[in-house]
């Protein structure tokens, strides 16, 4: 906290007084000293269109999570990937977003309206006015700014902060320095994939300095282009391991008729071109790169490094709904950084996208109801994803002797030749979904990867030993299903993940998820689960 000064200052009343260039070094606290020399070295101060506006009610960054196992977490269901009217391609309020999410059993939500120069210049402000006022009507909503960034040599991703009270001047600070739409580096080439790098840089000084507690970026919709090279991927994790964390797994626009994903399904003239045909398509809904077993996502497990994935709705126009864009200007946008308000045309609509959390959802295990304790699950990768309604709750606990348990994301240290026992509780599907049906679990596979050490190609897409070593089959008709496994006597470090399916389609041999490559006709009736992994080391 600065220290109190008698004369008066012009900066606008709620500036930070880090960011008002007129209180001297000397009236600051050593952290505010920090961040006012990480802003002005960033060239940022004394541009008197950056405000700077306290944060109120956000929470630290929780410790790390206890041994209790994990029905002793908070587990938390939200979505990081959502488009409100302050995107040049959205059309909902903010408040309309924040109710839609709460309708369809969501406890926190990240805004992520696209970087452009008119986003920049209008509505970064504006975006976190009406996130307050929601945050006021929805307590029980965890309701973050974030940024959809266009990354230089890339395509896009989620990028938000917790904690910080000047969180919008590093997020309008960080779109115009470092979004490819604004100051075009959006080609392929060695320079702009050297500026993402120095993107990752700049979010991570900003943490060093503490102008922010937290700051995650996660990739969207890898293998929509197939821009990214697994060398992109590995290199983000290796750069900004406390940042880049992970990707979307299942990307949104599930409802898509052309393709679920919306995805191009072949290359383009941006794409990498070690890319193969098959890994166009999405697998189950999934991007190829977490639906293709023994693929790229196995590939960086391998590694014994964690990245994580996510499932989100990609949110702009939601399948169903009445609701329209009014009628504007076509350069409306450019003006003002923001469409007027939807109205309701009466006629339901078939639109690509689901609302936050009626199809896809990322579930995470907090340590408590906070916006701190969410983003440390999601970087800590204790998180489970699902769609529509397949299960409502997913528990796993890996137990050794004399080792306290681990779950998704936990690392568990075993002597060379104990036995590590799996325990695993389904809550299974007890109410209908969106689609009002109720959703069966027909089975739910057990994937072990084997941990070989750093790539020696960084650019290597495949992990040859990782198969399934157990299916189980829910039986009964109660609401919890529960299963053991037994890895014995362990003599080399490995990773295991779930996978879960309703079994309504599957590839030729009847496991694996197929590919969707012709028209999507019902994306209700092929649902999968997927947990992240829990590491398996050798003491």
């Amino acid at each position: 906290m600065c220290r109190t000064h008698a004369h008066s200052h012009s900066a606008p009343e709620g500036t930070a007084a880090f960011a008002d260039l007129s209180v001297s070094e000397t009236e600051l606290s050593p952290a505010d000293l920090g961040r006012r020399r990480f802003l002005l070295n960033s060239g940022l101060l004394g541009i008197s269109s950056l405000g700077v506006t306290a944060l109120g009610g956000l929470t630290a960054r929780p410790a790390a999570a206890t041994s209790r196992g994990s029905r002793a977490l908070h587990w938390l269901a939200g979505d990081h990937h959502v488009h409100t009217q302050y995107s040049y391609d959205g059309m909902y309020t903010i408040e309309q977003q924040a109710a839609g999410a709460l309708k369809h059993g969501l406890d926190w939500l990240v805004i992520t309206d696209h970087g452009h120069a008119a986003h920049e210049k209008f509505a970064v402000e504006s975006t976190y006015a009406d996130i307050v006022t929601s945050r006021g009507k929805h307590p029980e909503l965890l309701l973050w700014q974030g940024l959809e960034w266009n990354v230089p040599g890339g395509e896009h991703a989620t990028v938000f902060f917790d904690g910080a009270r000047d969180e919008i001047q590093l997020l309008r600070a960080f779109e115009r320095l470092f979004d490819s739409r604004i100051n075009g580096t959006g080609a392929g080439s060695p320079a702009n994939e050297a500026k993402a790098l120095e993107a990752l840089a700049w979010l991570e000084t900003a943490l060093r300095t503490g102008s922010a507690s937290s700051a995650l970026f996660l990739i969207n919709h890898v293998m929509r282009r197939g821009r990214y090279s697994p060398r992109d991927l590995r290199t983000y994790r290796d750069k900004a391991p406390n940042i880049a964390v992970g990707m979307e797994g299942a990307p949104g626009a599930q409802n898509e008729p052309r393709a679920r994903g919306d995805f191009n399904n072949t290359a383009d003239a941006d794409s990498w071109p070690g890319w193969r045909p098959e890994h166009y398509p999405t697998y189950g809904g999934f991007d190829s790169m977490t639906g293709i077993l023994g693929g790229m996502w196995d590939s960086m497990l391998a590694e014994g490094k964690g990245w994580w994935i996510t499932a989100n709705s990609d949110g702009h126009f939601y399948n169903g709904d009445t609701i329209v864009e009014p009628s504007r200007p076509a350069d409306w946008y450019d003006q003002h950084g923001r469409y007027p308000d939807p109205i309701d045309g009466g006629v339901p609509l078939r639109h690509a996208d689901f609302w936050p959390g009626q199809f896809s959802r990322t579930v995470v295990g907090a340590t408590s109801r906070s916006y701190g304790a969410v983003m440390e699950a999601i970087k800590a990768g204790r998180s489970w994803v699902s769609m529509g309604g397949l299960v409502d709750g997913l528990h796993v606990d890996a137990h050794a002797p004399g080792n306290a348990p681990a779950t998704f994301g936990g690392r568990l240290s075993v002597r060379r030749g104990d036995d590590v026992t799996v325990t695993i509780s389904v809550d299974l599907a007890g109410r209908p979904n969106a689609n009002e049906e109720i959703p069966r679990l027909a089975r739910l596979d057990l994937i072990r990867g084997a941990i070989t050490g750093p790539a020696a190609d960084p650019d290597v897409f495949t992990a040859p030993d990782v198969s399934v070593v157990e299916s189980f089959l829910p039986k009964g008709k109660g609401r919890v299903a529960q299963f053991h496994y037994r890895f014995r006597d362990v003599r080399e470090p490995f990773y295991f993940r779930l996978r879960g399916t309703d079994g309504r389609r599957s590839a030729p041999g009847g496991m694996e998820p197929a590919a969707d490559t012709g028209r999507n006709e019902n994306p209700w009736h092929d649902l999968w689960c997927y947990t992240n992994p829990t590491f398996v080391e050798l003491t």
